[in-house]
């Protein structure tokens, strides 16, 4: 398996582990790797689980070999992606628009759980 297929098939593990923590703790995934107009987001999420959606998070996964390379993982640029992806995906379903929404992130690294930080930014639009 070349470097490439390595790296796509960690980043879907990560994505997968990050979902699972999210439902664990009361999260429904409404999408996974949404691809959305000028934006990808890795999950996005509704609170409660069951019933209709309070909150959606927009949530950026990121997976690193040590802990402490976690807590710049998620830059400007991903921020404008992500911004973008969350626009296309309530555009088209405008049900949620009276959602609370958060921009969140789930933090991967070896040997630790992980870290699921809440509203890491707010939309700039």
């Amino acid at each position: 398996m070349g470097n490439r297929q390595q790296r796509e098939a960690a980043g879907r593990r990560a994505e997968s582990l990050a979902a699972l923590w999210l439902m664990l703790k009361g999260y429904r995934i409404l999408a996974r790797r949404y691809q959305g107009s000028g934006g990808e987001i890795d999950l996005i999420a509704a609170k409660p689980l069951l019933g209709p959606p309070k909150l959606i998070a927009f949530v950026e996964v990121k997976q690193r070999s040590k802990a402490e390379d976690l807590d710049e993982a998620i830059g400007q640029r991903q921020r404008a992606r992500i911004e973008a992806g969350a626009g296309a995906y309530l555009a088209n379903n405008p049900h949620l628009a009276s959602c609370a929404l958060r921009f969140d992130g789930v933090l991967i690294a070896p040997g630790h759980l992980p870290r699921h930080l809440e509203n890491l930014w707010q939309s700039a639009g």
